[in-house]
């Protein structure tokens, strides 16, 4: 069977992708890079003092160019933030790196996973609820846009959604040789 290609996880905030990138990473034994950690470790600094510093625009340059280095690398599997969509030189970048695959969760759900979390900058202004169905309707097209294939998260274990994308990338590089 040919080699699995970058696995790189895209969606908004609270679906999982960093959980379900490192279960992935581990069950095909490669290595796991999450852009915003990446970023933060290459700044020393977290999300919310960058976006406070250099606001969203220069936090998305940063994010540009750890895209444009994390997707070269080979053999990884990449969880990028949740607005990394956002610009078309991003989408183009992630699409080339490898499978690209949309983590879909409802707002509802994503209410409930970042109710407690105090980094994301983008949820820190108004009605977190607004917010978030206001990124949904701008959002949820780009990643559609972006992926080769669409994963529903919500109510479902992180466990459960790693072993459909193993059998669902594995179905697409090799369609007769795979587990059903």
């Amino acid at each position: 069977m040919p080699a699995l290609p970058n696995l790189i996880l895209i969606g908004p905030m609270g679906a999982g992708k960093s959980t379900i990138g490192r279960l992935l990473a581990a069950e095909l034994s490669r290595d796991f890079f999450d852009s915003d950690h990446e970023i933060q470790d290459r700044c020393g600094a977290d999300i919310p003092w960058i976006f406070d510093v250099e606001g969203e625009a220069g936090f998305r340059e940063r994010e540009t160019q750890m895209i444009q280095e994390l997707a070269t690398r080979e053999g990884v599997v990449i969880a990028t933030g949740g607005g990394a969509v956002l610009r078309e030189e991003n989408r183009r970048m992630l699409r080339d790196g490898g499978t690209v695959i949309y983590l879909y969760t409802t707002v509802e759900q994503q209410l409930r996973r970042t109710a407690k979390d105090r980094n994301r900058p983008l949820l820190q202004r108004g009605d977190r609820e607004q917010v978030l169905e206001e990124m949904f309707r701008t959002r949820d097209p780009l990643y559609r846009a972006t992926a080769d294939m669409v994963v529903r998260t919500d109510r479902r274990g992180p466990r459960a959604v790693s072993n459909e994308i193993v059998r669902r990338v594995e179905r697409m590089i090799d369609p007769l040789h795979c587990k059903a």
